[in-house]
């Protein structure tokens, strides 16, 4: 069995997203949402815990169906992409799993070989590459429970690379790591950049968002605002998101710090 290879529509957005909304036991995890992106881009989504990030990737990646709107990707439903690659929380992946690491990396490449079918030379050289590409490929017959949450994030995009994926969208991809292993997730998102992936990032940290990331959505239930950090991550902006839970530091530098008594925990139940 080969998966379907859609094509793409070259003068469309890689996303397009319209009037969107998700509605969970008669409440709405998403009230019309409309936004675009195009190729290369990089987004953090940002917004209090329960405010619809991860439904939003779930939709966009075609895991959940929406219930108003639609979701394109270069023109077409989110339904039969090989393009985009999903990376859920770290909470939510079964790391007991007996996989190694270039098992996990070769489940990219799945949609281009097909279910039923053994991988090429050729697949398990772009799995190398791909390993090499994140400085993983020490490690390629660990198990990949045995690695630290940095090595399996980085696990994650060499399965993104090797499954030639357009659209990346990572929920909490930082979460719990130490500094050294969030900075070498940050500059491995700089080389996709390189190669024209656009990025989306589910994450809590305000300053890595005004920092590292061309846009920013601000996001609780509703779209609060999209655009460049300077406009997004303003004070008025932070309150109607986060509310009551919002405690607005002033530095001595005219920046504003977030602190999210509502973001404690990893998980993001919604």
């Amino acid at each position: 069995m080969m998966y379907p290879h859609i094509h793409h529509q070259p003068d469309q957005p890689i996303l397009d997203v319209q009037h969107l909304t998700v509605t969970y036991d008669g409440g709405e995890a998403l009230e019309n949402i409309s936004f675009h992106l195009h190729a290369g881009e990089r987004v953090a989504v940002v917004g209090p815990n329960g405010a619809g990030k991860s439904t939003l990737f779930k939709v966009v990646s075609g895991v959940l169906p929406p219930t108003q709107g639609k979701v394109e990707i270069s023109g077409y439903g989110p339904g039969g992409h090989i393009c985009i690659a999903y990376v859920p929380q770290r909470s939510q992946v079964d790391w007991r799993f007996p996989a190694s690491v270039a098992d996990v990396v070769m489940m990219g490449r799945i949609g281009q070989v097909g279910l039923f079918r053994w991988p090429r030379r050729a697949d398990w050289n772009i799995v190398h590459a791909a390993l090499q590409a994140v400085d993983m490929d020490s490690m390629a017959n660990r198990q990949i429970g045995e690695l630290s949450g940095g090595q399996q994030q980085r696990t994650f995009l060499a399965r993104a690379l090797a499954q030639e994926a357009e659209l990346l969208l990572m929920d909490e991809p930082l979460n719990g790591l130490d500094t050294p292993s969030q900075e070498a997730i940050l500059f491995l998102l700089d080389t996709l950049r390189q190669q024209k992936i656009t990025v989306m990032v589910a994450t809590h940290d305000l300053g890595q968002a005004s920092s590292h990331f061309d846009r920013v959505m601000l996001l609780n239930h509703r779209l609060i605002r999209f655009g460049s950090p300077q406009d997004v991550l303003t004070s008025e902006n932070l309150l109607r998101a986060y509310g009551g839970h919002a405690q607005l530091i002033q530095g001595s530098d005219g920046t504003t710090t977030l602190a999210d008594t509502c973001c404690d925990g990893e998980n993001e139940h919604e």
